[in-house]
């Protein structure tokens, strides 16, 4: 019987001391908000208040952290709690015997109802998640462009600057392919026209114009044509009057020239990322030093692109771009202690232009018109009709340059490989029977098929890498 009642004394301790845990739990239930249900955790706006009634009467209240939420008893059952700071603290009921009635957590945040509402009307229909954490606001979700995700940001600023959390995503096409088309023509147009005089007997001899040094002089009263005359217009005409020779040299020459200068690259880079593209080389510069030494420094040439994409709102790219054609000129080269260095043609542009998909952007022009016209001619002399043309040389010189820089601009999606085709796939080294027997120095067959054979039997423009829209 002694043991029985041990047994039975020490349920009923073990009961009564399990009795206030399992009462807490299930009095923290009873604990709702007015007309919205029960909660064990209680939500509280920040500067906003909330009335919360207990389903027991109680008769103390206390708050573990005031600066958090204040609250004040509007009767035995009901409570208001008003957030003050952004925070998380414990509410304590207590009935009149002092025993525990539950501990709710009180949990304050930043009130987030009026920013949903202005999101949603600023951007409407975009899937942006609103969360608060701690003090601060939390966005998730994905937007349809980096602009948007920039205004959401910059709403959510308004509302809790400087403890705004981003975890957005830019959604749809985000890679660019720049195209940049540099095309440009130069003519040239020069007439030259000039007579030289040439003349020896008796005790004087002497010349005009290209005659009128010794070597040249010489060779024309010899009959020959100056050597030093680089004119392929040149006409030599003589006579003689017993001892006296004359010699006339008529010079004349038209040139005409037109050069076309064509570069297409292409590049792609992520929106917001910057990309670079070279082709061409480095040109070795020396530069001086202390003490009479020399350092090389190398400048690049070619064709040079560079920009910075950046998706705006839905398929407006923004670009901000440098690009440039540039070429070495030996014809305006200098001499430095003995190093020939050479001039650069360059033709460059740098702007940030908007355009839409697949929308090109003439970004530079250039018409350049240059003439030049001289006219030489002994004094008085070059003035007399008809034969004063004997003692004057005129030239006429006229060029001409025109240059337009165009991009596109188009949002890509990369592909798969088989689909891709290279500009080596066009042509394959020859048979030995080729090569020996019929002097081809490559074939044109192929082995493979499918999509990039297809293509490679195309020309240059086409898909190498990515898919456009």
């Amino acid at each position: 019987m002694k043991i029985d009642g041990w047994i039975k004394a020490a349920l009923l301790g073990l009961s009564l001391a399990c009795t206030p845990i399992i009462g807490s739990m299930a009095q923290a239930e009873n604990l709702r908000v007015v007309k919205k249900g029960t909660a064990a955790t209680l939500d509280v706006p920040m500067n906003r208040a909330v009335v919360v009634e207990s389903d027991q009467p109680f008769a103390e209240l206390s708050i573990a952290n005031p600066g958090i939420a204040d609250i004040s008893s509007l009767s035995d059952r009901t409570i208001y709690v008003l957030g003050k700071s952004p925070g998380l603290t414990t509410l304590t009921l207590l009935d009149a015997t002092g025993r525990l009635i539950t501990n709710v957590n009180v949990r304050v945040a930043a009130d987030v109802t009026e920013f949903k509402e202005r999101l949603g009307q600023i951007l409407p229909g975009e899937k942006i998640e609103v969360r608060t954490a701690n003090d601060g606001i939390v966005l998730s979700g994905t937007v349809s462009s980096a602009q948007r995700l920039q205004r959401a940001l910059d709403l959510a600023e308004r509302y809790a600057p400087e403890r705004v959390s981003n975890l957005m995503s830019v959604g749809g096409v985000q890679q660019v392919m720049l195209k940049v088309r540099f095309a440009e023509m130069q003519r040239s147009v020069s007439k030259s026209l000039s007579a030289s005089l040439g003349f020896s007997g008796g005790d004087a001899t002497g010349g005009i114009n290209t005659l009128n040094n010794q070597p040249n002089l010489t060779g024309a009263l010899n009959g020959n044509i100056p050597a030093t005359n680089q004119n392929t217009g040149a006409i030599l005409f003589g006579f003689s009057a017993g001892a006296t020779q004359i010699r006339l040299l008529i010079e004349a020459l038209e040139r005409k020239g037109v050069v076309r200068t064509l570069a297409e690259p292409n590049l792609s880079a992520l929106s917001g990322q910057e990309a670079k593209f070279l082709a061409g080389g480095e040109y070795p510069i020396p530069v001086a030093q202390r003490d009479g030494l020399f350092s090389v420094e190398y400048k690049p040439f070619g064709i040079e692109l560079s920009f910075i994409p950046r998706v705006l709102d839905g398929d407006l790219i923004n670009l901000e771009l440098l690009a440039a054609v540039s070429s070495l000129d030996p014809n305006n080269s200098v001499v430095v202690n003995g190093f020939n260095i050479a001039a650069f043609a360059r033709r460059e542009t740098s702007t940030t232009v908007e355009l839409r998909d697949g929308e090109s952007f003439a970004i530079a022009g250039l018409i350049e018109d240059e003439f030049l016209d001289n006219n030489s001619q002994l004094p008085w002399i070059g003035d007399v009709p008809v034969l004063g043309a004997l003692f004057r040389s005129a030239n006429y010189q006229r060029s001409q340059t025109e240059l337009v820089i165009i991009v596109t601009a188009h949002l890509v999606t990369p592909t798969r490989g088989e689909a891709l085709a290279l500009p080596t796939d066009r042509v394959k080294p020859p048979s030995e029977n080729g090569l020996f027997l019929y002097g081809q120095v490559s074939s044109t067959d192929r082995a493979g098929g499918g999509a990039a054979s297809e293509v490679a039997k195309q020309d240059f423009s086409g898909s190498y890498g990515y898919v456009l829209d």
